[in-house]
């Protein structure tokens, strides 16, 4: 007989590991499309000059657009489940009906901008267009996926009072917040700014001057996911695998004000630990320069 706190623990874990790639998964495909954080600087880059070949479909940030796409596969799979089909199967189908609504939201956004630049003679690349979105559904597919499976475990096996929509359409809006804050570090200071000295900041002048050549040919969004897949998108999955694991690992294994009390030790720590983590950093790179290699403040 298995011990009920192992097996609430294992569900926990569970959890965890479906939010990790959930959270992976969602910092790559909004780099595919450019609909992270950097993506103004894309917007601006064709009005400063500097024609591209990035997709960009940004209308809105992160948090709303993956509130929407996990809340649309979690209604179609409750849907299902109400209508007695597989649990797996309607969860499978309600991510793939919302994945489809992100491919067109993608198409729809990155042409309507791009034809609203054309006094800028920003063309509409019909390649890259059919060549990114298969891209963006697929990592939109598997981010939807887990995090509507994870939110199904929650609100069926853990207890929680809100309904599946619902929870799933919150965490949607958390992975959107991390993955424009976690792993828009990997991607619009470092990769669209490679010709600009690291941690110097962004001078005015250079706004919109956004790296366009790749390492074969003209750079791309998939140029993009690439370099992200290393550092911005496993540090995002594991962000928000964290937030999930440690959030249900409180209320499983504590009760009350106990549960309280857990949370804001946990939120102590990490405060302090990303305190040590900034002062070493600022220690072995800094302090940063100017141009004219005066040190900055």
């Amino acid at each position: 007989m298995v011990d009920p706190i192992v097996m609430d623990l294992g569900i926990v874990a569970l959890t965890g590991a479906l939010a990790t790639i959930a959270g992976a998964a969602e910092d790559l495909e909004s780099d595919v499309g450019s609909q992270s954080n950097p993506n103004s600087q894309v917007q601006l880059a064709a009005q400063m000059n500097f024609p591209h070949r990035i997709f960009n479909k940004a209308i809105s940030g992160e948090p709303p657009a993956y509130g929407l796409w996990c809340a649309s596969g979690a209604t179609v799979a409750s849907v299902l489940m109400a209508k007695e089909m597989s649990i797996f199967f309607a969860i499978a189908i309600g991510s793939f009906v919302a994945a489809i609504i992100l491919g067109l939201f993608a198409v729809t956004a990155h042409m309507g901008r791009t034809a609203s630049q054309k006094r800028f003679k920003q063309p509409v690349y019909m390649d890259m267009v059919i060549g990114h979105v298969p891209s963006i559904m697929a990592h939109g597919y598997i981010a939807i996926f887990c995090i509507v499976a994870f939110s199904y475990i929650m609100d069926h096996f853990m207890g929680h009072p809100f309904p599946l929509p619902l929870l799933a359409f919150l965490w949607g809006i958390a992975a959107g917040a991390i993955g424009s804050s976690t792993g828009d570090v990997h991607y619009g200071a470092e990769r669209e700014f490679q010709n600009q000295p690291f941690g110097c900041g962004l001078n005015a002048a250079f706004s919109g001057n956004i790296v366009r050549k790749g390492e074969a040919g003209l750079r791309n969004g998939i140029d993009n996911v690439w370099a992200c897949a290393k550092y911005g998108g496993p540090l995002t999955g594991l962000a928000l695998g964290m937030t999930v694991f440690l959030d249900n690992w409180r209320t499983t294994v504590f009760e009350g004000m106990n549960t309280i009390i857990a949370g804001l030790i946990i939120v102590l720590i990490l405060i302090l630990a990303n305190r040590m983590v900034e002062v070493k950093a600022r220690k072995a790179y800094g302090p940063y320069k100017d141009e004219d290699g005066v040190e900055l403040a």
